[in-house]
C-alpha cells in the first residue's frame, strides 16, 4: 500500500472519530495504531513569574513615588498588565519530561524539543536533579527545587531508558 493512501486513512479516520467524539460515541479504530506510550513527568514553575512579579512591584513602586507619574498614561497600565499576563503564563504552562522508545522531549523556552538516542553522551542523577548530556548543545537540567519535577520517579525511568540504549547513566 502507498504511503499517501495510507496518510488519507489516517486523516479520514481522525475525521471521523472526531465526529464520534462530539457524539459521545466510542472511536472505531485509533487513527495511529503503533504509536508508543510517553511517560511524562510534568513540573511546576514557580520561578520565572515569581521574578515577573517583584520586576512589575519594582517599577509600580518606583514610578508611582517619582514625578513622573503624571507623565505616564495609559501604557504604564497596559505594561503593567502585560507583565502580569507574562507572568500567569509561565505558571499555567508547566515544564515537564517525556520519555519515549528512542528519544527524551522536554519543553523549552523556545517550545518543544527532543533529543534522539544518537543525540545523547550521558544522562547523570543527584538528589533532586537530573542531567541530560548532549553530543552537540547544552545540556538539559531538571531541577526539583526550581521546576518541582518528581526527580525520583524520573531517575528511575531513565535509569531504564539509559540501560535499554546503551547510555551511560551516573548517580551521585
Amino acid at each position: 500500500m502507498s504511503r499517501s493512501w495510507e496518510r488519507k486513512v489516517q486523516k479520514n479516520q481522525a475525521q471521523v472519530n472526531k465526529q464520534r467524539k462530539k457524539q459521545g460515541k466510542a472511536p472505531l479504530m485509533a487513527a495511529k495504531p503503533n504509536a508508543e506510550k510517553l511517560d511524562t513527568f510534568k513540573g511546576r514553575s514557580y520561578v520565572m513569574p515569581i521574578f515577573l512579579l517583584l520586576f512589575i512591584l519594582f517599577y509600580v513602586v518606583v514610578t508611582l513615588s517619582s514625578g513622573t507619574y503624571k507623565d505616564t498614561g495609559t501604557m504604564f497600565w497596559v505594561t503593567v498588565g502585560c507583565y502580569v499576563v507574562l507572568a500567569l503564563l509561565f505558571m499555567l504552562r508547566r515544564p515537564y519530561l517525556s520519555v519515549g522508545g528512542d528519544f527524551i522531549r522536554s519543553r523549552r523556552f523556545t517550545g518543544d524539543r527532543s533529543i534522539y538516542v544518537s543525540n545523547i553522551k550521558a544522562i547523570s542523577a543527584q538528589k533532586g536533579y537530573i542531567v541530560v548530556e548532549q553530543q552537540k548543545g547544552g545540556n538539559w537540567v531538571f531541577s526539583r527545587v526550581i521546576n518541582r519535577f518528581p526527580t525520583d520517579q524520573m531517575a528511575e525511568r531513565l535509569r531504564a531508558f539509559s540501560a535499554q540504549h546503551g547510555i551511560t547513566f551516573t548517580e551521585k
